[in-house]
């Protein structure tokens, strides 16, 4: 098969991100891959379809997300979040392709208040967070045309997400207690996804990028907030669908432990993607409330 340098790969295709990235497609040349399709930990399978499809672009979105379960769940965690990426890398670097990785603000230890920047050290406080540190060090060891993308607290109408689970409790419950010391920016995977497809245009249309519009980037939605402010704004706006509005009470995080340590300070500071690709951090307020749309039509799983 000849090389289609418009085709973009995609893995993870039944994810958050993968899901809208299959909405957003609009007419582009992708070939999507589930986990049935492809198991990026199996480096043989990754090198023969990237031998079959001779992609220009992969978009990787494949990871395993599975936060707390992660602790337990190590060697899993690492084989997915950490080889895989890896496995990719190289087969684009034996292709010519170009990777675009998501990655998250759990690389960083969440200390202080400024808004991470890519050069800031990662000190990773769970295992999830260490699996995706070990992934973006993967690929920028074996591919030179890489974008890393970091985002934070990914919601949508797909799949287990924050907002889901709010109005599935809100639902339930006449009180809900919320951690309101953990603050980051909410990031809607439709616009993670469509900032991913302008990057891959970018690349596909011009294959002589400079160096430095490859390397680490943070995308994530402001304006920033905490978990409660989150979930304040996400059952207000559902009052217009009629969803039930229980007491919000806000608590610590030692109040509410986890088997997985969360970063407090979750802000990530998205001036290089502007400056380099010219994409702004999304609002996701206005997302928001597209986002309860669909919910509550009930047109997504």
């Amino acid at each position: 098969m000849q090389q289609q340098p418009e085709t973009i790969l995609v893995t993870g295709a039944e994810g958050q991100v993968g899901l809208a990235l299959r909405d957003l497609r609009n007419g582009r040349a992708m070939y999507f891959c589930d986990r049935a399709a492809l198991d990026i930990t199996d480096a043989a399978a990754v090198m023969a379809l990237m031998d079959q499809l001779h992609p220009a672009v992969v978009i990787n979105a494949a990871a395993y997300t599975a936060v707390d379960k992660a602790e337990s769940e190590a060697e899993q965690a690492m084989a997915v979040n950490a080889a895989g990426p890896g496995h990719l890398a190289r087969a684009c670097a034996r292709h010519g392709a170009a990777l675009l990785h998501v990655s998250t603000d759990y690389v960083f230890d969440g200390s202080g208040t400024r808004p991470w920047r890519e050069a800031d050290p990662v000190a990773p406080l769970s295992v999830y967070g260490a699996s995706k540190a070990a992934g973006e060090a993967a690929v920028r060891d074996a591919l030179p045309r890489h974008i890393i993308l970091r985002t934070a607290w990914v919601v949508s109408p797909y799949r287990s997400n924050f907002v889901k689970t709010m109005l599935r409790l809100a639902a339930e419950r006449d009180e809900l207690r919320v951690v309101d010391d953990q603050i980051g920016g909410p990031t809607i995977a439709a616009d993670i996804a469509a900032a991913l497809l302008a990057l891959a245009d970018r690349v596909v249309a011009a294959a002589d990028l400079p160096v430095e519009a490859y390397g680490t980037f943070h995308y994530a939605g402001q304006p920033h907030v905490s978990w409660f402010g989150f979930a304040q704004a996400i059952l207000a706006a559902s009052a217009a669908y009629g969803g039930r509005q229980p007491r919000l009470l806000p608590i610590t995080t030692a109040e509410y432990p986890t088997p997985a340590r969360r970063p407090a300070n979750s802000r990530l500071d998205g001036t290089r993607l502007l400056q380099q690709h010219g994409i702004a951090a999304p609002d996701w307020r206005p997302a928001l409330q597209q986002l309860l749309a669909e919910f509550y039509r009930g047109v997504k799983p």
